[in-house]
């Protein structure tokens, strides 16, 4: 089949870039924009009890202000705060209000804190329910502006923080943080070809060919997402951005290496194009079909942000897999010889000397070095255990000087951590029936009660007075496992089992959609990950046509993952200062380390099963597939690690996070998983690692096929070169 789809993509070069062509303005014109949200309650499905509170407050309380910012005044001396100051407070949000800034309601100011250091003023916001939807940050952004000249001559200093002043500061660390990304990620790219090929067209060929389906991969998503209803994670940009580039020029990495191989064996520029598909295609699609599957094993999470990341970058990925086996093909069909310009290396056979000792020493000792890189990723994946989850996507993610962060920490100087984000408890009427203020008062002593809540205020009874809603402060961080813990251990279970009979009570907030996004999470766990296994285990066996391979395949990617989670807990957690990873990083790292690191396992044993095909046994064909595909493994694993390093550029924890465990995990996959262990183990095995198809028997060669006509007058001998 592949050799059929070279043979024609070799014919016809000029049609299938044309066909590209048309394809991707198609996309591009009609497709919607690819919108994202950083709003994790948008993520969590109707049945949690965070959303089920939400509900409520939009049913019975629907005046009820959303309190989108928060200013936090202090004196500019560092002194207490005094009545003249608390009037100053008071005029400046007055003035604010007369100003009628678009997207703010109301500007309240508050009480000033018992230790007189800082006080607050709420800003009242509509609530959006469309990510698209910009109006918040927009509107803090304008306030910021207005306020600094309302504060001349009051003595006071002032800054904005909450939820949509974080929103605000994200976007633009986000915008930041895309462009170091792609500039990062292209100059990287073209660098490392440099080095490898000596040659600028083929370091452009992928920046040129990626950068036309690029757009077009985009443009899918954005009308997937919006025929499916699916929300995109404010970072899947940069994810897409990587994902494109890192396995683009991978793909096209197995292409040219395959293609160079067959010129040196002394076949012309066509067959040898030919030769390289039919040979690296059932590899390239088996490795694109497992990153695939493994992607889109994520649409049954329960997390919005993670059912739409998977079919997302699975997408890219298909379209990725498709280019790579048609339009590369043809367009370096078309240059022929010349796209190694000006360099001659390719005519030569390298020494290879790192490679071949490499593959010698396996060959020779296998047990000693499947032992040695087991230990290496089982020592690492040790410090897995000590991987806490961090679940403030916005908080966490921000530089720590961004205005958001400092006037959070300066409000802390006198309120309660969880002043910023209250936890909204609610408690309902089974029947409808009005609840007495006898019974409403008791359950809000009953809430204060609760170890870790700082204040509870008196209940605001609905319209009806069938619901009575409460605003709780906690005493630590709402993203904080403190916080956490109070609210799921304590704060829920004193709230339910105390609702008077008749009544229930919802707890909600942000700190609540923390607890149930923890809960989905671990649920995600147990059914994305098995799913993603069994799935690439089925192409693998497919691929291989083995019952034994998949097994010891998966058990080189597991032990690659543990020790990828462990070296990033390190990093992060024990050498750094962070509460914790974020918390969806162990399923992005799983389906990226599992999924790529797929894609080199299956070159490596794809070329071990071609070797053993020669007759070779299987010592020596693993010493021999190393000498041959280490070059292209590492090639690989290098420039797609350093994709990946691209996110660490971005300035916050969160993509640095990423980018540090996604490129320590290619770097684990590649040089240890693919070059080591998976040759080492099956040298090992021997024949029995191919039943019960046995895929290593010696074929008979098959009858040569006449090359295609050539198109051009390029060949290896051509002056050109």
């Amino acid at each position: 089949m592949f050799a059929s789809l070279g043979r024609f993509v070799v014919r016809r070069p000029w049609w299938v870039i044309l066909a590209w062509v048309i394809a991707a303005a198609a996309v591009i014109s009609l497709a919607p924009k690819l919108t994202s949200s950083s709003d994790e309650a948008s993520f969590l499905p109707g049945d949690y009890e965070a959303i089920r509170a939400s509900d409520v407050q939009e049913k019975d309380f629907p005046q009820q202000r959303n309190i989108g910012a928060i200013i936090v005044f202090q004196r500019s001396d560092g002194a207490r705060l005094t009545a003249r100051d608390s009037a100053s407070v008071a005029k400046i949000a007055t003035a604010l209000n007369k100003e009628k800034i678009k997207g703010i309601d109301a500007v309240a100011p508050g009480s000033t804190s018992p230790n007189k250091r800082v006080q607050t003023a709420a800003v009242a916001m509509p609530k959006v329910t469309d990510p698209a939807d910009k109006s918040p940050q927009d509107a803090v952004k304008k306030l910021r502006e207005d306020l600094k000249p309302d504060l001349r001559g009051t003595g006071l200093k002032a800054g904005v923080t909450g939820s949509a002043a974080q929103a605000l500061d994200e976007s633009e660390s986000s915008e930041r943080a895309g462009m170091l990304v792609a500039a990062g990620t292209v100059v990287i790219i073209v660098l490392l070809l440099l080095v490898i090929f000596r040659s600028p067209i083929i370091a452009l060929l992928p920046v040129v060919l990626i950068g036309l389906i690029s757009p077009m991969a985009t443009g899918l998503i954005a009308s997937a997402n919006e025929a499916f209803d699916m929300k995109a994670d404010s970072s899947i940009q940069e994810l897409l951005t990587v994902v494109l580039f890192g396995v683009g020029t991978d793909y096209i990495l197995f292409l040219l290496f395959r293609y160079r191989e067959a010129l040196r064996a002394g076949e012309d520029s066509k067959s040898g194009m030919v030769h390289a598909v039919e040979r690296v295609g059932e590899a390239i699609a088996s490795a694109a079909g497992a990153v695939i599957v493994a992607f889109a094993a994520l649409a049954l999470s329960t997390l919005g942000m993670l059912k739409s990341m998977g079919p997302a970058l699975a997408i890219a990925v298909f379209v990725t897999l498709l280019a790579g086996l048609t339009l590369v093909p043809a367009v370096v069909s078309l240059l022929g010889t010349r796209v190694f310009w000006p360099s001659k290396a390719w005519r030569h056979e390298p020494k290879g000397a790192v490679f071949t000792r490499l593959g010698t020493s396996i060959a020779r000792r296998p047990a000693v070095w499947a032992l040695i890189s087991a230990l290496v990723m089982g020592g690492l994946a040790v410090g897995a255990l000590g991987y806490r989850a961090n679940f403030d996507l916005a908080g966490s993610s921000l530089p720590k000087t961004k205005e958001s962060m400092v006037a959070m920490r300066d409000m802390q100087k006198g309120f309660p951590a969880g002043t910023v984000d209250p936890t909204s408890v609610y408690l309902s009427s089974d029947d409808d029936r009005p609840l007495s203020a006898a019974r409403a008062a008791s359950f809000r002593t009953d809430l204060g009660k609760v170890e870790g809540v700082g204040s509870v205020s008196a209940p605001k009874l609905s319209p009806d007075r069938s619901t009575a809603s409460y605003s709780v402060v906690l005493s630590d961080p709402p993203a904080s496992d403190e916080a956490l813990s109070t609210v799921k251990d304590r704060l829920r279970p004193a709230a339910h089992d105390g609702a008077p009979r008749g009544t229930k009570a919802l707890v909600g907030g942000i700190t609540a959609v923390y607890v149930d996004i923890n809960k989905a999470v671990d649920r995600d766990y147990s059914v994305v990950f098995p799913v993603a296994a069994l799935c690439i285990m089925v192409i693998l066996g497919l691929l291989l046509r083995s019952l034994v391979a998949p097994w010891y395949l998966m058990l080189s990617v597991a032990l690659g993952f543990g020790a990828t989670l462990g070296a990033t807990s390190i990093l992060f957690q024990q050498i750094g200062s962070q509460p914790g990873l974020m918390f969806m990083l162990p399923v992005i790292m799983y389906l990226f380390v599992v999924a790529l690191g797929t894609d080199y396992n299956i070159l490596m044993v794809s070329r071990l099963r071609e070797e053993a095909r020669e007759g070779r046994d299987p010592r020596d064909a693993a010493g021999t597939a190393i000498r041959h595909s280490g070059p292209t493994i590492a090639a690989a694993g290098v420039i797609l690690a350093g994709t990946f390093a691209t996110l660490m550029l971005a300035g916050n924890s969160t993509l640095s996070q990423m980018g540090f465990a996604l490129s320590f995990g290619i770097v684990v996959s590649a040089f240890v998983m693919a070059m080591v262990f998976t040759p080492s183990l099956t040298a090992l095995i021997g024949h029995a690692a191919w039943w019960p198809g046995h895929g290593d028997e010696k074929r008979e060669p098959a009858a040569p096929t006449a090359s295609p006509p050539p198109s051009s007058p390029s060949s290896p001998s051509s002056p050109a070169d």
